[in-house]
Formats: structure tokens, C-alpha cells, sequence
């Protein structure tokens, strides 16, 4: 207990800090994401033309094999040369907006697949029946096709949120903070105290997070799809 206190009275405003700015860019990384990924999927859903689907999807797909670290690193380069050609001064290649960037890019994929597929896999009877009672179709999209893809849109949006809390931890390496300071830091001078004050809060930050969002899921979904899932 006492390599505990004194672990905590060494670290603890530091950590309060670099959580704060952990949490801060995974909320607005995801947000942005959602806002992106979610009306997207809803799209692709309702498009008849199968080209367009395979090319969004493959366009998405083709971030997740670039290893997070380069993705980082490319979006600061791409930031660099679009400042350098425009000679604007809204934009910034180092800290928070090229961070924000790289964080967006890999959320979307887990976000947009599980909306596409959660509606794509409602039942086409259901639908049958929304549209034999005289619904809209955005009263069918609203009142039935969404609330049925419910898990799998939380499903994508939890998904992310673990996956952007990890890569957060890089971005500290191009000055946007966060709680991968600390764990860099300890590494590179074997300090192990500070690698657990940097892995701790984020780890602690992702069981959090994705249990508000299971929360949030049950929350939305309605209440007679609850019980039937809970059966």
C-alpha cells in the first residue's frame, strides 16, 4: 500500500492530465467517426448500384492493413505538403488535427461495416409489413430498420472506441498529448513507473468507455427488442 501512495502522489496529476487529453481526443475522434460512418452505412444500404458499395468499402478497407503507427506518420506528411502547397495557416502537421485525422481514418471502417450489415440484415418480411401499414420509407428506416441494427451499430461503435483509445496512445508522438506521452517517455528511459502511469488509465479508460456504451445500447434499444434479446 505504501508503493501504491507513493506511486499516486508521484503521478496522479500528470495522469489526471494525460487522461483528460486521452478521453478528449477518443470523444472527438469517435463523434466525428459516428457523424461519418453511420449516415454512410445508411446510404450504402439503400444503394442499388453494387459498384459504389465494393468502392466506398474497399476505399475504408484499404486504412486497417497500414500499421497505425505509419498512418500517424502519413497524415502528418499529408498535412505537411497541404500546407506547404496552399500556404494556409488553419492547418497544423504536428499535434491535434493531424492526430485527429489518422484517429477518424481507423474508426471508420468497424463503424460502417456493422451499420451496412446490421441493416442489410433486417428482415425483408418485416419491411413487407412496415410498408403494408402505409409507413414511409424514412419512418421504416427510423421506427424499424434502425432500431433492429441497433447491436451492430454499438457493436462497430464499441469496436472503434477500444481501437481509437490504443492508437491514441501514438499520437502523443506528433505533439497531440494524451496518455502515450508518459509510456514513450518511461520507455526510452526505463522508467517502468511511467510506462504503468500511461497504460493504466488508458486501459482502465477502454473497460470504462465500452461499458457506458453497452449501457447506452441497452438505453436506445426499445424495450420490447430488450426483452427479446434478453430471452
Amino acid at each position: 500500500m505504501q508503493a501504491v501512495r507513493e506511486f499516486l502522489q508521484q503521478h496522479a496529476a500528470m495522469m489526471l492530465l494525460r487522461s483528460r487529453e486521452h478521453l478528449t481526443l477518443t470523444v472527438l475522434a469517435m463523434v466525428v467517426a459516428v457523424a461519418l460512418a453511420v449516415p454512410l452505412g445508411v446510404f450504402l444500404s439503400r444503394c442499388r448500384q453494387s459498384w459504389v458499395v465494393s468502392g466506398v468499402m474497399g476505399v475504408v478497407n484499404v486504412i486497417q492493413p497500414i500499421p497505425s503507427l505509419a498512418t500517424v506518420a502519413l497524415t502528418v506528411v499529408v498535412f505537411f505538403y497541404i500546407i506547404d502547397f496552399t500556404g494556409t495557416t488553419l492547418l497544423r502537421s504536428i499535434g491535434m488535427q493531424p492526430a485527429l485525422v489518422a484517429l477518424v481514418a481507423y474508426a471508420l471502417l468497424p463503424i460502417l461495416r456493422n451499420t451496412y450489415t446490421g441493416l442489410r440484415q433486417v428482415d425483408a418480411a418485416v419491411i413487407e409489413v412496415a410498408v403494408g401499414m402505409g409507413m414511409t420509407r424514412r419512418q421504416i428506416l427510423f421506427s424499424v430498420q434502425l432500431p433492429l441494427a441497433l447491436p451492430f451499430i454499438m457493436a462497430g461503435i464499441r469496436i472503434s472506441t477500444v481501437w481509437t483509445i490504443g492508437v491514441a496512445t501514438l499520437v502523443s508522438l506528433v505533439g497531440a498529448g494524451g496518455l502515450g506521452d508518459p509510456i514513450f517517455r518511461g520507455l526510452a528511459n526505463y522508467r517502468m513507473d511511467l510506462v504503468l502511469a500511461g497504460a493504466l488509465p488508458a486501459a482502465l479508460l477502454a473497460l470504462l468507455l465500452d461499458t457506458l456504451l453497452a449501457r447506452l445500447e441497452q438505453w436506445l434499444t426499445p424495450e420490447g427488442l430488450r426483452d427479446g434479446q434478453s430471452d
